[in-house]
């Protein structure tokens, strides 16, 4: 029987996509692909910084991935950078991101939050999003120094809660953070809002298009 579940952040709790979303009109007919290589970009610079053994925390990365995304797509105006880096920092909690964190807790069971993101960016996200009293920890890579799928990350959990790996149900949307995941010995959960193919292994042990079957993992 799982005695957590621990969900990744960013694309999982919290919609990567808000903040381009609220500027849309102004962003103009590039605004999503803008923002797919905003996310792609600050995704690919965690990887690459920790192959190399280096680090660079989570919010200097987000701010370099939106400068490529301008140099990228410069029919986006520039001057939009400022609202779009603040409304990072409250980005919307996807509609069934509140209703899935209590429903464990009605069952007894720990939550938390591992993320690549820095420990003020994941305090402002809970708290705009109201889910802070539903978390029992907010875990942040920003402790080691490294960033996911290294499994010194996904070692965080089972040191703060004093478990096992197979006493885990880790939940992301990203199915390379599952595949890590899986990797360390959690049972994994991927939600796959987006229908994207399967990749890599080993395969999780749940997919689902939202958070609102994941209580049937908890026996």
């Amino acid at each position: 029987m799982a005695c957590a579940f621990v969900f990744d952040a960013y694309g999982t709790l919290f919609d990567v996509h808000a903040a381009i979303g609220r500027h849309r009109a102004a962003a103009g007919p590039d605004a999503d692909r803008f923002s797919e290589i905003w996310r792609s970009k600050q995704l690919e610079y965690t990887w690459t910084l920790t192959l190399a053994g280096r680090y660079v925390d989570f919010w200097t990365l987000t701010e370099h991935a939106l400068d490529f995304a301008f140099a990228r797509f410069p029919s986006v105006d520039r001057a939009l950078r400022p609202e779009l880096l603040d409304a990072y920092w409250t980005l919307d909690a996807f509609a069934d991101a509140r209703a899935g964190l209590r429903g464990l807790k009605a069952r007894g069971l720990s939550t938390a939050i591992l993320s690549n993101g820095s420990p003020k960016m994941l305090t402002a996200a809970v708290d705009a999003a109201g889910i802070g009293g539903d978390l029992d920890a907010v875990l942040s890579v920003d402790a080691i120094r490294r960033y996911k799928p290294r499994p010194e990350v996904y070692a965080l959990v089972t040191e703060r809660f004093g478990i096992a790996p197979a006493d885990v149900v880790f939940v992301s949307s990203n199915r390379w953070d599952v595949m890590g995941a899986a990797s360390f010995g959690f049972r994994t959960a991927w939600i796959n809002r987006a229908k994207a193919p399967e990749e890599y292994g080993p395969a999780p042990d749940a997919v689902l298009g939202d958070l609102n079957g994941l209580a049937a993992m908890s026996g």
